[in-house]
């Protein structure tokens, strides 16, 4: 099966509230491959990378968030797959 990457950007209350630890345990339970990080403007910025499927599922997961988030706005640029992670890290 193909894969592809999706590049997502997150507004809301989304830092300081455990928003990449919960997006990196999600990634990693469907098995997709990318990385996580906050950004200065307060938004958060992930890269899904896998089988559509799996990354429609993380999106669904992520645009409600952990129980002390509030998204208010979520972007979502798909992208075709460079194959270039092995794992799901949270980037500092």
């Amino acid at each position: 099966m193909a894969t592809l990457r999706a590049l997502v950007r997150i507004r809301g209350r989304v830092q300081g509230v455990s928003f990449r630890y919960f997006t990196q345990r999600t990634a990693r339970a469907l098995g997709l491959t990318g990385w996580v990080r906050n950004l200065p403007d307060g938004t958060v910025e992930a890269l899904f990378e896998g089988e559509r499927e799996s990354i429609e599922e993380a999106l669904a997961a992520c645009r409600q968030g952990p129980p002390a988030a509030e998204v208010e706005e979520f972007r979502v640029d798909w992208q075709s797959s460079a194959k270039e992670f092995i794992d799901f890290t949270v980037r500092y």
